[in-house]
Order: C-alpha cells, then structure tokens, then sequence
C-alpha cells in the first residue's frame, strides 16, 4: 500500500498547466506514492491522452461519466485513494520538490496533527507574492474566524480522521469547500503550518477563484459566520487583536515603487509624502460581537 495518495481533480485544465504539475509531482523526492487524477469534464480528450503519455505505474487516471462538480469529485478522489496521508494537488499549481516528504516526516512525527499545510508562492497574473499563513494550531483556528488560512491545495490530510469522524468535502459551499472542510474539522484534530513554502500557486484569469468569486466570498462569509457562532472564544480572541501601530509608537510607511515614501501613518496622523497631513485617527473601543 503506499503511504500517500496524490489527489487531483482535473477539469478542462490547460495542456502546460497540467504538464507542469504532473511533473511536480512525478519528481517529488518522496517517492512513495500513488497519483489518482480524475478527469471532470469527461468531453475534453485531451487530458486523458496527457495523462496516459506518463508511462509511471503509480498514476492512476479516471474521468467521470459526467460533470459532477468540484466536492463530489474530491469525495470520489478519497474514496479511491489507499495511502494513509492525502496530499491534495489541484490541477494547475506547482509542487516544490521536497512537498511530500516534509509533510509526510511532520505526519509521521505528530500523530495528533490531522492536516499539515505550509506557505504559498503565488504567481502568473503579474503578481509574485508570498504568502504567511500562522504556524501552530490554536493560531491557526483562531484565523479561521476571519478566512482560510490554511492552504488547502499545499495540504496534506490524515485520511483516517476524514473517515472516523465522517467528513468529507460539502458540495453546498463549492467552490469554497475546502474552508469547510477546515470548519468541519476544528474539533476533531489539530492544524499545522510548516514554516517554507511547499506549494507555487498559479494566479491567472481563468482559473476558480476568478471565474466564480463572488459565489466563493458569499460561500466563504457564510463558513466565517458559522466558526464565529461555534467558536465564539476564537472570534474573540482574533477581535482582541491591535494593529501594530496602536501596539506601539513606531510608524508604518509605504513607499511608491518601494522606493519613494508615499503615506506614513503614526498612531493618530496619516501623512502623504511623510510631511502632508491626511487626516486624524480617532479611535474608539468597541465590544466584539457575540
């Protein structure tokens, strides 16, 4: 049996884009793995004569009679998969080469942890920005009151505490589906962030978080409000939090071409070009919402 299933929903992904995360995957430097790929949008041929062009024993390629969705293909996926840990890799992105075998050895080592993530380079679009994601479980629970942040295509899942505990992926918050599965499983297990970047996390216009954003942020709201009404102590915590420039007296600057000091903002004042008053910040203490 291996010890990881690589789980990959396909649907009318680009040629390149598809290339270049099988090859990710294929030259991992873990290497004991199966790679399940399921094809859903089963009109589109192409992917399946890309996929079978890979001579590797360990890939696994299936398509879907019909469309069936992206919830209910990650739920197909699981059920599929043999391997004791799950890496979800969707089917555009980029995996560093040593992803698995940091995420299995931390598994490994923490039998307590269920999901093992880490941080994202997000590029294409023009942008080419990383992103920090909180490293321990309680910080991680707590901001999830607020947003996602524990990267789900960089994750790695424990699959047991999927079954034991009956969760799987929600079809009624598509395409926001893997922040629900993160609220599904605040209470079963805990969450880890490893400190490095695991994953290259492709931005472009016609990729889902574009093409369907507004379903994802009223999805993604709806999650929020959820952990908020569960998790009450969480939100407050995360409410309690003071931006660094009332924790203290230093001053944030951000600067034009990251060069030219364009606004400087103290405790009470914003400056345009550090000497031209903005406005005053009054501040006023407010109860977080229970």
């Amino acid at each position: 049996m291996p010890k990881v299933s690589v789980l990959t929903p396909l649907y009318n992904t680009n040629k390149v884009h598809l290339q270049e995360m099988i090859a990710s995957v294929l030259e991992q430097s873990f290497q004991d793995f199966e790679f399940i790929l399921l094809n859903d949008s089963p009109e589109n041929k192409e992917i399946e004569q890309i996929v079978k062009s890979y001579k590797d024993k360990r890939i696994r390629y299936y398509c879907n009679e019909r469309n069936l969705g992206i919830s209910a293909s990650r739920n197909k996926l699981i059920d599929l998969a043999k391997g004791e840990y799950l890496a979800i890799c969707d089917h555009d992105d980029i995996s560093v080469p040593d992803r698995f075998e940091a995420q299995v050895a931390y598994l490994d080592k923490n039998p307590a942890v269920g999901v093992v993530s880490g941080l994202c380079e997000v590029f294409g679009g023009g942008t080419h920005v990383f992103q920090q994601h909180p490293e321990f479980d309680l910080d991680i629970k707590i901001h999830l009151t607020k947003g996602c942040y524990l990267a789900h295509p960089a994750s790695m899942i424990r699959k047991s505490v999927l079954l034991s505990n009956d969760i799987c992926y929600n079809e009624r918050y598509s395409p926001a589906e893997d922040y629900k599965l993160w609220e599904d499983l605040i209470d079963v297990t805990n969450f880890y962030n490893l400190q490095k970047v695991l994953l290259k996390y492709r931005s472009f216009d016609a990729n889902t978080s574009v093409l369907q954003n507004r379903i994802m942020i009223e999805a993604s709201r709806k999650i929020q409000l959820e952990i908020r009404d569960k998790h009450p102590s969480y939100y407050d915590e995360i409410s309690r939090e003071i931006p660094l420039s009332e924790k203290t007296s230093e001053k944030v600057y951000y600067k034009l071409f990251g060069i030219v000091p364009l606004i400087k903002i103290t405790k009470n004042k914003v400056y345009l070009f550090n000497i031209v008053p903005l406005l005053t910040i009054r501040r006023k203490t407010c109860r977080s919402p229970r």
